[in-house]
């Protein structure tokens, strides 16, 4: 059984977002953030900020998320991520203490 993590990233001024699915979230916003893939969108448009995640007992049911966040406009993302996180903060330092 493979855990799965939904998660959404910005850049410093959160003018764009990214939604993304892994079954290692730690390490995948480390790759975000050392631009492991330089010509990844993440890296392109400097998206590194944690801003939402979610986790998941499987990761089909982590891709089915990714999914229906896709398909939401940014009116949608925006209200997700301010209601667990209504000041953009980076949860990455958080997700490292858990």
């Amino acid at each position: 059984m493979i855990p799965g993590y939904v998660y959404i990233i910005t850049n410093k001024n959160n003018t764009t977002l990214y939604v993304g699915v892994t079954s290692n979230l730690e390490q995948r916003i480390k790759r975000h953030k050392t631009k492991f893939y330089p010509k990844s969108f993440s890296a392109r448009y400097n998206l590194h900020k944690l801003v939402y995640h979610e986790s998941f007992q499987l990761i089909g049911d982590a891709i089915a998320r990714e999914k229906q966040l896709k398909a939401g406009n940014r009116k949608r993302k925006v209200a997700l991520i301010e209601s667990m996180n209504p000041d953009w903060k980076d949860l990455f330092e958080k997700l490292l203490d858990e």
